[in-house]
């Protein structure tokens, strides 16, 4: 049993590193449509394809480079790791602030990608220091660590911006910094010696957690409903600086302001209302109305000509984020306790192909029709063509995934998984392939 105080320790100092990366990334997210109109002297529709192309070789970077970083911890320990991560971010944010061209800013991208692949680094780092009894509470630090790094970001980001669109870049290289220095005296080891195993470049295939899912009896169509749903909730970053500066005029300050909001409300949903709804309504309702209300919020997004009406969108749809943590819950239904791992190691490469493709899609899609050659001008239709993909999840949802969970009146979990031996078998590898996936 590891000491109590080493287990804080630990916790709280990879919740720092998390959030202070979350919040770095997030700082400059008010500035991109300016600092890339300044940098590349093109105009906003131009600047959204550019800033799409780095959100994309971003995430490329993610998917590539998770399962290396990931099997070099298990070789070398959390710690190493960790700490080349953080430094690797401060150097690519001091490069994008100093850039004098796109490429430089380019390949400042490909550094945050490769140094933001280590996030599941910090999970493992998490489930070395944790038992049955409270890992799931000590995961949910890393939800915490998002919400309200992306909350705080963007307005500290806008308040930066208002001086120039370089200093959020200082602002986030010296956060970075500051992790760094943190980590080198404070940030102990988690993954004993007698523990580590021997690097193999085979186990380091990104494809190979997306093939492991057609072991698992119905998870295929779990997966492809998370598809859909985080296709479509990649608008958000991919686009709303440029809708927000092209729409209705905002300054860095204002588009921070929303974003923040945004963050906050999900936040308030996920810790108050959550809790609540799931033993009244069930895990599989409650993905139900999580959906619903994520479909109107998109729709909602697309049709507001003015400013105010985007917070009035985020305040009635807020309880979209009703939606992830009860189809995550689901999903891990599908799986016996000894392969959940593996199965959030599938997650995260199905989030990090929506990362990729989804701000092509969508900054295209904005580009296309900002142009003096669009058949009509509508900066929202990214969003329009998020809540079609939305639809797709719900209905996917509805017709093919089955209530197979219960929740009782206390909350309790009735698990009544569809085919407990065939699971066992898929997780056993003694399947292939599970039939109707």
């Amino acid at each position: 049993m590891l000491d109590e105080k080493f287990v804080r320790r630990g916790l709280f100092l990879v919740f720092v590193i998390l959030f202070l990366d979350i919040l770095g990334i997030a700082i400059i997210v008010p500035v991109l449509p300016t600092y890339l109109e300044e940098l590349t002297g093109a105009d906003i529709s131009e600047a959204a394809i550019d800033g799409g192309w780095l959100l994309l070789v971003y995430a490329a970077m993610q998917f590539l480079f998770a399962p290396l970083i990931g099997n070099l911890s298990d070789r070398f320990g959390r710690r190493p790791v960790l700490l080349a991560s953080v430094l690797t971010f401060a150097i690519d944010n001091l490069i994008c602030a100093l850039a004098t061209s796109y490429w430089m800013l380019f390949i400042g991208r490909v550094l945050a990608g490769i140094s933001g692949a280590s996030f599941g680094t910090a999970a493992a780092y998490i489930a070395d220091i944790s038992h049955d009894g409270n890992r799931a509470k000590n995961f949910g630090l890393i939800g915490i660590a998002f919400g309200s790094g992306f909350a705080l970001g963007p307005v500290l980001g806008g308040l930066l911006g208002e001086l120039g669109p370089r200093v959020p870049f200082y602002g986030a290289a010296a956060l970075s910094f500051v992790n760094f220095i943190l980590g080198v005296f404070l940030l102990p080891e988690t993954l004993d010696r007698a523990n580590r195993r021997r690097f193999e470049w085979k186990r380091a295939n990104p494809l190979g957690a997306l093939k492991q899912m057609r072991n698992y009896p119905g998870i295929g169509w779990v997966g492809f409903v998370f598809f859909l749903f985080w296709l479509a909730h990649s608008v958000y970053p991919a686009v709303w600086s440029f809708v927000s500066s092209y729409r209705y005029g905002w300054s860095e300050g204002q588009i921070g302001l929303s974003l923040g909001i945004f963050g906050i409300g999900g936040a308030l949903v996920m810790g108050i209302v959550l809790p609540q709804v799931v033993p009244r309504l069930g895990e599989w309702r409650t993905a139900v109305v999580g959906l619903t209300f994520t479909t109107l919020g998109a729709v909602g997004y697309a049709a507001a000509w003015q400013g105010w009406m985007v917070y009035a969108v985020i305040i009635a749809t807020a309880l979209e984020s009703l939606a992830d943590p009860p189809l995550r819950s689901i999903a891990a239904a599908h799986v016996p306790p000894s392969a959940q791992g593996e199965l959030q190691g599938a997650l995260t490469s199905v989030a990090s192909i929506t990362t990729i493709i989804g701000p092509l899609i969508f900054t295209q899609a904005f580009g296309y029709f900002t142009s003096a050659g669009a058949p009509v001008s509508f900066a929202g239709a990214p969003y329009a063509l998020a809540s079609c993909f939305l639809v797709g999840a719900l209905v996917v949802f509805l017709l093919k995934i089955p209530r197979s969970r219960a929740v009782g009146p206390q909350g309790e979990e009735a698990a009544e998984v569809e085919d407990i031996p065939a699971i066992e078998k898929a997780a056993r590898g003694e399947l292939t392939r599970m039939p109707g996936n």
